[in-house]
Parts: structure tokens; sequence; C-alpha cells
């Protein structure tokens, strides 16, 4: 087995490369290799942004609901009970 001295400019410059190739793979495996790469994220950020302002409708929807149910559910039992 050979002997291979690397000086640590050496040994960290191959780990850049490696970590740079490593990088450049993953997004071309996604499909964020080209030039839209950017717009595309903004559009995924827009997207998830959207989703979690949603959810807060959503959630803000079913708590007004639930409310207004419970109100008319209590002034249709007062009205009931003073219309004997």
């Amino acid at each position: 087995m050979s002997d291979i001295k690397l000086s640590p400019e050496e040994l960290e410059e191959m780990l850049d490369n490696a970590a740079r190739r490593g990088a450049k793979e993953a997004l071309r495996s996604i499909g964020l290799l080209d030039d839209d790469a950017a717009k595309d994220i903004i559009e995924m950020r827009n997207l998830i942004e959207a989703w979690r302002d949603t959810r807060k409708s959503i959630r803000s929807t079913i708590v007004k609901m639930t409310t207004v149910g419970v109100l008319t559910f209590i002034a249709g039992a007062v009205w009931m009970t003073m219309g004997k």
C-alpha cells in the first residue's frame, strides 16, 4: 500500500470539490440545477406560505362556526324555556 501524503490545504480542497459535486448532483436529481431554480424555490416558498395561511383561515372558520352553533343552541334553549 502506498503512502500518500496530503497537506491540510490539499485535503481541504479535495473535500470542497467532493462536497460541490455532491451538492450539484443532489440539486440535479431534484431538478433545481437549471437557471430557473431560484424562481422555482421562490414559487415553492410562496405555495408553502399560502398553505399556512389557508390552514389558519380554516381553523379560524371552524372556531367561528362552532361559536355560532353553540350560541344558536343557547339562544334556542332560552327561547324554548321562555315560551313555556
